[in-house]
């Protein structure tokens, strides 16, 4: 198992700094999110070949490794030219990941709310999301090719807002690609949006997980629906947090139990992000607990 930082809470450090910070935290792997400086949000990658010379060898000299990349494209437009400035930036991702010998690569379904464009979206309630689906189906047919030649990994989670945001049709959609390079990202923090039953959904995961996200979050559907309160009443504004592990409800025995007992060996990424002003005590406490529960469960 790859045990992994998302380091979005330590952007404002350089590559070149970022792996010995890493290390520093107890990991060995970096997850790489969306950073202006590498994989920018939804926009075209800032990479070129001496940030790549000097990234590797940062991570060589800090004896860390990436265990994959994040990048953060609109895939899944409804908006052709959006959709096709998505597939080319994902293309050019690709080879990135080539060029520094990384072997898996993660995203979200994509196309939710933000940034709009100055019209009506509103995922949940279902506007546009069989054309975001359908215009996913057609970047996928450009790119899974490209993963499969490349032998990159590719692995994919529900995301709140995103045109698929729950446990199912995602697990369906992915086995549907059918791609022993396209597998599934579960992520905790999003655990109350997929459903109550975190033993079952891990189970019914089996086949195709590949990844998980470790980060607490409170029930948003507890208490009658009161756990947030959010004003003005009628708003459709929705919550979700990335909490160090203790801070929420996911029920952390049924989640690492139910992994060992289905024998997930993929990667496990620390993915919170609640707390930059704490952000190193938040790294090593993450590490250390993660570490803690797959001991407790170790068979």
């Amino acid at each position: 198992m790859k045990i992994a930082l998302d380091p979005f809470m330590h952007r404002h450090l350089s590559l070149e700094e970022l792996p010995r910070k890493v290390k520093e935290l107890g990991y060995d792997w970096i997850e790489l999110s969306p950073r202006a400086d590498f994989l920018e949000w939804f926009k075209a990658p800032r990479v070129f070949p001496e940030r790549i010379r000097s990234f590797k060898q940062a991570l060589r000299s800090a004896e860390v490794g990436i265990a994959s990349l994040l990048p953060m494209y609109r895939w899944a437009s409804n908006d052709e030219t959006e959709r096709q400035a998505a597939v080319k930036h994902w293309k050019r991702a690709i080879e990135i990941a080539v060029e520094m010998e990384v072997d898996t690569m993660n995203s979200e379904f994509g196309r939710g709310p933000h940034p709009d464009k100055g019209s009506c979206y509103c995922c949940h309630t279902g506007s546009m999301i069989e054309a975001c689906e359908d215009a996913w189906w057609r970047s996928m047919e450009e790119l899974v090719p490209l993963f499969e030649r490349e032998g990159i990994n590719l692995h994919v989670e529900p995301h709140p807002e995103d045109w698929c945001e729950t446990l199912q049709p995602a697990l369906d959609i992915i086995r549907t690609v059918n791609s022993k390079n396209v597998k599934f990202l579960y992520c905790a923090p999003h655990t109350f949006y997929f459903g109550d039953d975190t033993k079952a959904m891990l189970r019914e995961a089996k086949d195709v997980l590949a990844h998980v996200h470790v980060g607490d979050t409170f029930n948003h559907k507890a208490s009658s629906g009161l756990r947030y309160i959010v004003n003005p009443p009628g708003s459709t504004a929705r919550v979700h947090q990335h909490l160090n592990i203790g801070q929420g409800e996911v029920p952390w025995d049924d989640f690492f139990g139910t992994l060992a007992e289905i024998g997930f060996d993929g990667i496990m990424t620390s993915c919170v992000f609640a707390w930059e002003d704490r952000a190193d005590e938040s790294g090593r406490f993450m590490c250390r607990e993660m570490n803690n529960y797959i001991d407790k469960y170790k068979k």
